[in-house]
């Protein structure tokens, strides 16, 4: 077939054979599909279709050869390729890839299934609002049935739900507070109901506005100087953010008794994790903001207490570990050492068993990047966390037996790595400074094993300060030296609230309540977790 037989390019339709011929003249003849279709006199959209149907065809006739046949025809297979090339492939070759492709195709499906395990399945609307809510049912009836209901029989309904929420809403309560007289002896004294008792005297705040500020600054980071702004411009109502940082201090004056009932319940447990974080605050002294820090004490399933200190000298450790006796778990900062050999401290320091963090330990080796020994201590360390993530999947297991069982040839590798590396590594290069810093706290390193109660590092301490970050990048500062204070006993009791699940409204609502009323013996019972423990439980489903 040439170019002179076909000269028809508005043809409708070409025949299977007339197809062929021109697609074997296009693969031989070198051309681009422009200049053959102008040579053959050929619509290129004709010929696009034709090319991509013959590359379909190939594909398929190749993807169709079983390459891992028991019995294969032959040693080698001949595949003919669109262009005309013909290659030569071996079937063991070809089993070899298809094998592979497979078992690529295998891992993908199950990190795909892992993947959706982890992740799970959307619940329904159902499942993902409590069922106490307030329901409003809404029926919709068709205009039809309106104008002549007598002509309609209802046969079913549809239904479907939505979650609605109204703006917040406020409003002015007035408490009356009549008097009586007696009508038959005009003598005696008037009577009237007892004035209730104020949580800040000869103000207006009541239970709900001070939890509502509350639960705004410490729970969703919005400083109070926003909120004076919302409370204005969205309800028409003026209050200070002076007057608001006044309420804040005179509530957290009425919650140090419960604070200091908790730093007492985690003392107890005779475990504490330790760590802290800088805040800077205003001094009128000074024409800057200087650096203050809250020191955060977490025992878990206990809670978690914070303390303000406008310096990080040991001595503040001073309320919290004095008396003491227990596990204390740390990162690699000074002021722990410093304040267990202080000779003032030696009695604590019999009874205090100092552990150290293997998170810290690894962080010093991820920041010596692409040098081989350092990316093999971070293998070996990550062993050491697979062994805690077994643990935790299996909560029966003896976490000291077990660790004492796997994780030995671990720690006995990377030990004589680090011994090997130390004599050769800079002492101020980064690799140096992770050897350094884990030889010299192996043994505080190791205690994890002897006793089961120990996590492998302090994470959960720095979980717990973690939302105080969020909130010093909003309010950037603390307004005084003693406004440090009053946000670490807020910060204590909301954060405890997460670390146990509770929901801190209704928990500070209960407080708050009874605070005018409470005694110095009464608020021990009025912790988190013991005011969650009297908390009526929901009811389980019987089967």
């Amino acid at each position: 077939m040439n170019s002179n037989e076909n000269s028809t390019q508005g043809r409708a339709s070409y025949t299977e054979e007339e197809r062929r011929e021109l697609i074997e003249e296009f693969n031989s003849a070198g051309l681009t599909q422009a200049a053959f279709c102008r040579e053959w006199n050929i619509n290129p959209k004709t010929l696009a279709r034709w090319l991509r149907i013959e590359r379909q065809e190939t594909e398929v006739s190749f993807c169709e050869v079983d390459v891992r046949s028991e019995s294969p025809p032959a040693d080698e297979l001949r595949i003919c390729l669109p262009n005309g090339i013909d290659v030569l492939l071996r079937i063991e070759e070809l089993r070899e890839v298809q094998d592979a492709l497979d078992e690529a195709t295998e891992k993908i499906e199950e990190l795909d299934a892992e993947k959706e395990s982890r992740r799970g399945k959307r619940k329904p609307l159902r499942e993902r609002i409590p069922e106490d809510l307030p329901t409003e049912r809404v029926i919709l009836i068709p205009d039809e049935v309106k104008a002549a209901p007598e002509c309609y029989k209802m046969i079913g309904e549809e239904t479907v739900e939505e979650l609605d929420v109204t703006p917040t809403q406020y409003f002015r309560r007035i408490i009356v507070r009549e008097k009586y007289v007696k009508v038959d002896d005009r003598s005696a004294a008037p009577v009237i109901a007892p004035a209730p008792k104020k949580r800040i005297p000869n103000s207006y705040a009541s239970v709900g506005l001070i939890l509502h500020i509350i639960l705004g600054k410490y729970c969703d980071h919005l400083p109070l100087y926003r909120q004076e702004q919302i409370f204005k411009s969205r309800y028409g109502v003026e209050i200070s953010r002076k007057t608001m940082g006044n309420w804040m201090f005179l509530i957290a004056d009425w919650l140090t008794l419960i604070y200091e009932a908790l730093r007492n319940e985690i003392r107890e447990t005779h475990y504490i994790q330790a760590d802290e974080t800088v805040i800077k605050y205003q001094d009128q002294q000074r024409d800057y903001c200087p650096n203050g820090y809250l020191w955060a004490y977490h025992s878990p399933g206990i809670g978690v207490l914070f303390e303000w200190f406008s310096g990080r000298g040991n001595e503040c450790l001073d309320n919290m570990l004095t008396g003491f006796s227990g596990l204390l778990q740390t990162d690699g900062y000074a002021a722990y050492n410093t304040w267990l050999n202080n000779k003032k401290h030696a009695e604590e320091k019999k009874h205090i068993i100092h552990a150290a963090c293997w998170a810290h330990a690894r962080r010093y080796f991820v920041e010596a990047p692409n040098y081989p020994p350092a990316e093999k201590n971070v293998r070996l360390i990550k062993g050491l966390y697979q062994i805690e993530a077994e643990l935790r999947e299996h909560p029966e297991l003896d976490r000291a037996a077990y660790r004492q069982e796997h994780a030995p040839a671990i720690l006995d590798q990377l030990k004589e790595l680090l011994d090997q590396e130390a004599p050769r590594q800079l002492p101020e290069s980064q690799f140096g400074k992770a050897i350094k810093y884990t030889l010299n706290r192996w043994d505080e390193l190791n205690h994890y094993l002897q006793h089961s109660e120990l996590e492998i590092d302090n994470n959960l301490v720095e979980n717990a300060i973690r939302p105080t970050a969020i909130g010093k990048k909003n309010f950037l500062f603390f307004g005084s030296p003693s406004s440090g204070q009053t946000s670490a006993v807020i910060y204590s009791l909301v954060e405890t609230c997460r670390k146990l699940d509770i929901n801190p409204a209704e928990y500070l609502r209960d407080v708050l309540t009874a605070l005018p009323t409470m005694g110095q013996h009464e608020a021990v019972n009025w912790t988190p977790s013991k005011w969650k423990a009297v908390q009526p439980q929901p009811d389980t489903p019987t089967a």
